[in-house]
């Protein structure tokens, strides 16, 4: 609150009036502290970002079944240096240097790439999402069908192998593009020798 208090000469005969003007603030401290508290107490604090990764599963698998899996639905990323990125369907075949393919990490890339391999998961999931749209089903039952989808035998299986020229960078970008594809079986695993006979084969010769 304001107040103003008017002085006069002596005797009341000044001519000129001299003015004090005091200010209290007391109520703009409260009102400052109950803005505070009402903002601390309604803003949401941002929570920290989170990747969801699967662990491998217990049960014994033969080693038949195994070589059938990579065999027909293994994808091998070898992340290289200076942001380059190679892949490879399958069992590779070490002698030949024309298995090892090059992409990128753009949208027509990588992406492209894992799409393609993973249509009929990618399918079902945009007909899931449909109906938890339409609340034809409840949040539970769409994490669980997702689940189920995610994990068909036929989808595929991407192997991440890391060099040490790559950075951390271009391995969340990978994790990134396996969330986006819908890929939910991927580990990353260290370098084959024979992975860098095929590397060594697309440097340039000096």
């Amino acid at each position: 609150m304001a107040e103003i208090a008017e002085k006069s000469g002596k005797g009341g005969k000044s001519k000129q009036k001299k003015v004090s003007i005091h200010l209290d603030f007391t109520p703009m401290v409260d009102m400052n502290m109950l803005l505070i508290t009402f903002f601390m107490l309604c803003t949401s604090l941002s929570k920290p970002q989170t990747m969801e990764i699967s662990m491998p599963s217990k049960d014994k698998v033969s080693e038949e079944e195994q070589t059938k899996v990579k065999a027909s639905s293994a994808i091998t990323l070898i992340l290289a240096g200076k942001d380059k990125i190679y892949y490879y369907m399958g069992i590779p075949n070490y002698s030949d240097p024309k298995t090892l393919s090059e992409t990128t990490y753009k949208a027509d890339g990588l992406r492209e790439l894992l799409l393609k391999r993973n249509v009929a998961v990618m399918e079902k999931m945009r007909n899931l999402k449909r109906e938890k749209l339409k609340l034809k089903i409840s949040q539970a039952d769409y994490e669980e069908r997702a689940r189920e989808i995610k994990g068909d035998k036929s989808a595929p299986v991407v192997i991440i192998k890391p060099t040490d020229e790559s950075n951390y960078k271009n391995l969340v970008d990978a994790l990134d593009e396996m969330q986006i594809c819908n890929i939910a079986r991927y580990a990353i695993v260290p370098l084959a020798d024979g992975d860098r006979f095929l590397l060594q084969s697309k440097k340039p010769a000096l």
